[in-house]
């Protein structure tokens, strides 16, 4: 298919989001407007057909673009019982023609169904027995995509239902709109101009609207220079981003940072789905020879890339999916400091970027984690979007960023045994009372007392956590000099122990009597994977701790460096060193699990892939282990002798 054939019905989906015995909840993207219906075929029992007219949103992103949040409550919908756990239950989702014919999934997405199996299919399980997860998908980074082995893993799963991961949680950088490859970008306009999607008007740009930004010489690798440049505050550039020219946007890699509407939504359409680059047609823009010798390099990992994708988008189809942001869902070093937050939000396109990637994220991301809560900012979005035909109104645009950036309520929590927790660690940051370039806490107060609260009790919880809780200490004692310095943003520094005040109150939370229980902390954001048991000192009844971090998908650390940082952290950090005795956690007793396939001293992996933890009955962890991207898998084995 070409650029001048007929639109598919649907460019992107659907992806299973939040999902029970009670409720289906499943996210697209379609061309039109569409009449469907949700075909159910449970284990044995006659297959039971709801029609989604009244169970579905329709927002207009463009011309000829659609998101829809489909949100089944089931006893509303005409069934008269729940469905049931631990079967595969396969589905239909029907797409009326223009004609008045009926058709089927697989006749309009056939690649969403595995080998030998007639329709896609999804497993309610009856309890959180085993998570898949990772952060930080990177489409031009040269690796495989961890999804895809996600998705040849499940394909191995398909007669054993029980053994499917009860969800994939997505913890941190699913899209990276900072960072982004010249094709990729290329990619994302001519999408923009296939579907029509919405354009808006750019104040304090250095153009004038987004069909000016497309078409601007500039567009491609030199986007720094459409950033603002805020020139009347030199001594704050100077010593908060080391005399960079255009302070807010702090990316190595932010010559092609994304910066309308229209080009965050598209990069979700492209990144999760085949569909939207068979009905485009690529020509590279003009470029001078470096710039066009990088675009040809991006280009041959860009297609590996979408070859994967059929597989990414098959898993998507199975897995039911929770997703929480990191800073590269919306730029680089996101909130990192006080003052980072006052240049950003101080220019009004700065603000309308950030604001932009947060509407894309409303739209693709949190909705699907908590409908309920996400509905009034869902329908405020659909207000300003209208028919989808016109440009976005400026002051409409800017009201709902602003309610968006006010916003507290991006975290969420999925009951169940154990209890996932969820946590936004980028927009209730605890800011530095010390000087405003200090590195902001992860959370603040208020935000981990309602953490607190909800572990108060618990017998076991699952807490995602987009940075590990507890970090590699030789990075984090790097990252503190580097703060020390002035210089937080060279080292990214933000990790929980940067900040005195929410690094000692995450502590005494694991302290306190009221918390025992066996509480598993999911990670990604750092680009390597790596496993700690952690008990408390000195405490007969203390929680049981494990930190799991899995980075990223499809994203690695510089190996070389990696390899230095793990030994230099085993010597410089053993259990007989008195450097423990100035870390914030030397009231905890840290053990970290050696990767099997490790070499001698290694204990940081370093390889694209996607994690699989699977629990026992009480919420401990049985078995941890990364599915490596190449095909392999590495496990982490628990400790010979329990520890206490």
């Amino acid at each position: 298919m070409n650029g001048t054939d007929t639109l598919p019905d649907i460019v992107a989906g659907p992806l299973l989001r939040r999902i029970s015995a009670t409720r289906l909840v499943l996210w697209l993207v379609a061309t039109r407007p569409l009449n469907m219906a949700l075909v159910l075929r449970p284990g044995r029992s006659d297959s039971q057909s709801i029609g989604l007219a009244h169970h579905q949103q329709c927002i207009a992103i463009g011309e000829r673009a659609f998101i829809y949040l489909i949100d089944c409550e089931l006893d509303n919908c005409g069934l008269e019982s729940p469905l049931p756990c631990d079967e595969r239950i396969e589905y239909d989702l029907q797409v009326e023609s223009p004609q008045g014919d009926w058709r089927s999934l697989p006749e309009w997405a056939p690649w969403l169904c595995y080998d030998g199996a007639a329709y896609p299919a999804f497993v309610i399980a009856s309890r959180h027995h085993r998570l898949m997860h990772g952060s930080c998908r990177k489409p031009h980074h040269d690796s495989a995509d961890g999804l895809v082995r996600a998705d040849s893993w499940l394909a191995e799963q398909q007669s054993a239902p029980t053994e499917w991961p009860a969800w994939l949680l997505m913890t941190g950088d699913q899209v990276y709109a900072d960072d982004v490859a010249g094709p990729m970008l290329r990619a994302v306009h001519a999408l923009i101009e296939r579907l029509g999607l919405v354009d808006e008007w750019l104040e304090g740009a250095t153009v004038d609207d987004s069909q000016a930004l497309y078409q601007s010489p500039d567009s491609y690798y030199r986007r720094a220079q459409l950033l603002p440049d805020v020139t009347s505050n030199a001594a704050l550039r100077e010593r908060f981003f080391g005399g960079v020219k255009k302070p807010v946007f702090t990316s190595a890699n932010a010559h092609n940072h994304l910066m309308t509407l229209a080009e965050m939504l598209a990069m979700y359409c492209l990144v999760w789905s085949p569909t939207p680059w068979q009905v485009i047609a690529l020509e590279a823009p003009v470029l001078d020879e470096k710039d066009a010798a990088l675009y040809r390099q991006e280009q041959a990992v860009i297609d590996t890339f979408v070859d994967g994708l059929p597989q990414c988008a098959r898993l998507m189809a199975h897995l039911p999916s929770l997703m929480i942001f990191d800073d590269h869902d919306v730029t680089d070093d996101w909130n990192l400091t006080a003052d980072w937050e006052r240049a950003a939000y101080g220019h009004p396109f700065s603000k309308r970027i950030i604001g932009n990637a947060l509407v894309a994220y409303l739209l693709c991301q949190a909705w699907g984690n908590d409908p309920d809560k996400m509905n009034p900012l869902v329908h405020h979005a659909s207000t300003l979007m209208g028919d989808g035909d016109q440009p976005l109104v400026c002051a409409e645009q800017d009201g709902l960023i602003e309610r968006l950036l006010r916003f507290q309520g991006w975290e969420f929590q999925v009951q169940g045994t154990p209890a996932l927790i969820v946590l936004d660690t980028r927009t209730r940051r605890w800011r530095s009372e010390r000087s405003p370039h200090r590195p902001s806490g992860l959370m603040d107060w208020e935000a981990l007392m309602e953490m607190q609260q909800a572990l108060m009790g618990a017998k076991s919880a699952v807490i995602v956590s987009p940075a590990p809780m507890f970090g590699v200490k030789l990075i984090e004692g790097i990252q503190k000099l580097f703060t020390l310095a002035g210089k937080p943003l060279v080292v990214d520094a933000e990790n929980w122990m940067a900040h005195r005040g929410a690094a000692n109150t995450l502590l005494q939370i694991w302290r306190h009597s009221k918390t025992p229980g066996n509480y598993v902390i999911l990670s990604g954001d750092v680009h390597y994977s790596f496993v700690y048991d952690i008990v408390v000192r000195h405490q007969r009844r203390a929680p049981h701790l494990w930190q799991i971090t899995s980075s990223g998908i499809k994203n690695t650390f510089p190996k070389n460096l990696l390899n230095t940082f793990d030994r230099l952290n085993r010597w410089l950090y053993a259990p007989w060193s008195p450097l423990n005795i100035f870390t914030k956690r030397r009231k905890l007793s840290v053990h970290p699990r050696d990767p099997d396939r490790a070499s001698a001293g290694e204990r940081l992996w370093n390889a694209s892939g996607i994690g699989l933890v699977t629990l026992d009955e009480k919420g401990r962890p049985i078995d941890i282990r990364q599915l490596d991207a190449d095909g392999s898998e590495v496990v982490f084995p628990a400790p010979e002798k329990p520890l206490s």
